[in-house]
Order: structure tokens, then sequence, then C-alpha cells
């Protein structure tokens, strides 16, 4: 009888073994991808971010050389003010206008899925060249945008070509691709349960009391989920600023994006040591900024439990 355990318990042993090498031969590409491709290349340029390298020479270490540098590089002062300003600006009008919208879509009009098509459209076009181009066509100076507004006798110029208005033609762009936040709140809407609204209205909350003392805290998980993804790709958008600048972030560095900047030291400058530097800093950058979210979250994000 012992001698009929062992044998089991070694068959099982082996059966085990087997799904455990199936299982490994699967997850094989995942494995080589995050090697090769992300954590590889992550140390790699941690590396080159304490030397002075350009490419076709060989790295010299250098300390902390380029981090001191940014302190005194007027051009990553400018990316860095830009960048910000994009961030704080447009995320927080994106999500609002996307709120809003998906409120709206929440009052049982006809044709939603319509609706949720048409508006998640410039989600899906808003990152691509074409829609960049022509978004620096309506705003030049003999763009569709300045067309109309000679017509209802407001005077303007290309805003692209003016430093004061150049970064708002990139927030207008942002606040136009809502339609991946919007879809997230519309199904965060959707979950939210009908009778704890009608109560709300039954005890005489207004539209505007039920909104910021049921819906919002009950839909509060969905919004910190939003912030934090349109945080870390809007500290991170450039094909829209390359294209509309022309890849000089100008005019006046008033489009010049971190990661424009970026770009241009590493691969127009050949400068990839500093580079590699100014990438670890936006990675430092969003990491903490995430944290600090998910920390005030404790404070404002309430969970069904």
């Amino acid at each position: 009888m012992a001698l009929i355990n062992e044998v089991q318990q070694a068959a099982r042993g082996r059966a085990r073994g087997r799904r455990s090498r199936i299982a490994y031969l699967f997850l094989l590409p995942w494995i080589a991808g995050v090697l090769l491709i992300t954590l590889v290349p992550m140390v790699t340029s941690l590396y080159l971010s304490f030397t002075d390298y350009r490419l076709g020479t060989s790295p010299r270490f250098t300390g902390l050389e380029n981090y001191r540098r940014m302190f005194s590089d007027p051009d990553f002062l400018a990316a860095a003010g830009v960048t910000a300003k994009y961030v704080f600006i447009s995320v927080p009008l994106q999500l609002t206008f996307a709120l809003a919208i998906a409120v709206l879509l929440n009052q049982g009009v006809r044709g939603l899925a319509i609706y949720r098509s048409v508006y998640y459209l410039p989600s899906l076009l808003g990152g691509s060249v074409a829609v960049a181009v022509l978004w620096r066509q309506l705003f030049s100076s003999t763009g569709l945008v300045p067309e109309l507004a000679g017509k209802l006798g407001i005077q303007m110029g290309s805003w692209i070509s003016e430093p004061a208005h150049a970064l708002d033609t990139l927030i207008i762009l942002h606040v136009w691709t809502f339609g991946s936040p919007m879809i997230i709140f519309l199904a965060g809407l959707r979950q939210i349960p009908e009778e704890l609204v009608e109560a709300a209205k039954v005890d005489g909350a207004g539209a505007w009391r039920r909104f910021t003392s049921v819906i919002l805290p009950l839909l509060s998980p969905v919004v910190f989920f939003n912030l934090i993804l349109q945080l870390i790709g809007s500290f991170q958008a450039f094909t829209q600023a390359y294209i509309i600048s022309a890849g000089t972030g100008g005019p006046a560095n008033s489009t010049l994006f971190y990661t424009l900047y970026l770009f241009v030291t590493g691969f127009k400058n050949f400068e990839m040591g500093y580079a590699s530097a100014l990438a670890w800093i936006l990675f430092v950058v969003i990491g903490m900024l995430t944290a600090i979210n998910f920390v005030a979250a404790r404070y404002w994000v309430h969970y069904e439990d």
C-alpha cells in the first residue's frame, strides 16, 4: 500500500512538473519581452544617465554631472514649465468636459451607442500625425478658426505662430480627445444604484445636490482612475507638439514639451547620456505625482466597503 502511494505521489509530481514547464513555455514570450524591451533598456539608460555619451563614442562616467546640468539649462526649465502648464490645465478641463458629456448621455438619450462611438472617435485619432497636421491648419492664419472668428467680428491671427496662444491650441486638442475618459465615466454612472439617487430626490435634494452628494462620491473611484491615466498620458504627450511646432518647440519654446526636448537632445543633438538623465527625471516625477495622488485618494475617494 505504501509503495502504491509513493508511485501515485511520484506520478502527481511529474504531472505538476510537466504542467509547470508548459506554463513557463507559454509565458516565455512575455518574460523575454519584459527583460529585453523593458528591464534591460531601463537599466542601460540608468547607467548612461551618469555618463557623457554621444552616439558613435564610448560612454565616459561623469557621476551626477548630467543632473547638475539641468538646473542651469534654460531649455530644460522651459520644457518643464510648458509641460507642467499643459498637464495641470488640460487634464482637469478634459475630465470635467468628459464627465459633463457622460452625465448628459446617462439621461436616457436615444441612440446612445451612436453617440458613444462618435464621441470616442477623437480619442482614437487625437494622437495621430494626421490630426496634428489638421489642427495646425485649423489654427493657422488662413485656417478655419481665424476665418470663423473674423465673420463674428473677432480679429485673431495665427495661434500657432503666437507664443501666447500656441500652447492653447494643444490644450484644446487634448480636451477634444475626451472620448476615452467619457466612456469610463459613463460606465461608472451606469453602476450607481438608481434607488440612492431617487431617495435623495424624495428627500428634496435638487439636481446639483444629488450630483455632488450622491453621484460624485460614488463615482470617485472612476474619477481617480481617469485622473491617473490622463495625468501619466499628458506628461508623455509628444506627437502633437512635434508636428504643430515642426519639431522645434516654437514659437519661443512655447510648445517645447518635455518629451520633445528629450527627443531633440537624444536624437538630434545625439547627447544620449543627458537624454537618459532627462528620461529618468520624467520617470521619477510621474512616479511621485502618482504616489501623491494615491495618498490623497484616501481623503476623497470612497469605495463601497
